[in-house]
């Protein structure tokens, strides 16, 4: 009989851990609802509110409510619940995503700019030997004042020329230098 009673005891101490988990698991779920909910809320209030003010900048002579319209769309779609662990990411990325795409809208391009893969392939097809993505920022830079060339930028500029196949890197140790691709291994244009 002695042999029975450390089962049994060891499987109510993990009936009871399970219990706890559980009722630990279903409070965080709620709490987390109730915070979904208070996040809903104060998102209808902000496109509200934001209405308002582009109606009163429409108004006051401010510039038209395009970007009002646009939203329009996505303000009486359902947010679905969460499915898992990550969905606190997910709402962050897509949060910053949106944030991203209207400071965009704020300062778009101009058609007469060239692009940034423009201006690195012109600016390497000058030089007679392979330069570092600094090198090329600091020259982008003084080259074109009005334009911030930060370094992370020319970098992924310069790695979509190697891709694209119009330009070519070379290592030396831990440095990587880009160069314009040889004529003969440059892909035809089409």
């Amino acid at each position: 009989m002695s042999g029975n009673l450390p089962v049994q005891s060891v499987t109510a101490d993990y009936v009871q851990r399970v219990a706890d988990d559980l009722a630990v698991n279903r409070s965080e779920q709620e709490r987390v609802r109730s915070e979904l909910t208070r996040l809903q809320d104060e998102l209808v209030r902000l496109e509200d509110s934001e209405q308002v003010l582009t109606k009163m900048q429409e108004v006051l002579g401010g510039t038209p409510k395009q970007g009002a319209k646009q939203r329009k769309g996505s303000k009486g779609a359902a947010v679905p619940a969460a499915r898992g662990s990550n969905s606190r990411t997910t709402a962050g990325k897509s949060a910053a995503a949106g944030r991203k795409a209207s400071k965009k809208t704020l300062s778009p391009k101009k058609a007469s700019e060239p692009t940034w893969l423009e201006l690195t392939t012109a600016y390497l097809g000058g030089q007679s030997e392979p330069r570092s993505a600094a090198e090329v920022a600091a020259s982008l830079s003084e080259a074109h004042p009005e334009r911030a060339a930060q370094v992370t930028v020319v970098r992924n500029t310069l790695e979509q020329g190697v891709a694209q196949g119009l330009l070519e890197r070379s290592k030396q140790g831990r440095s990587v230098f880009y160069s314009p691709t040889s004529p003969a291994s440059a892909p035809p244009v089409s």
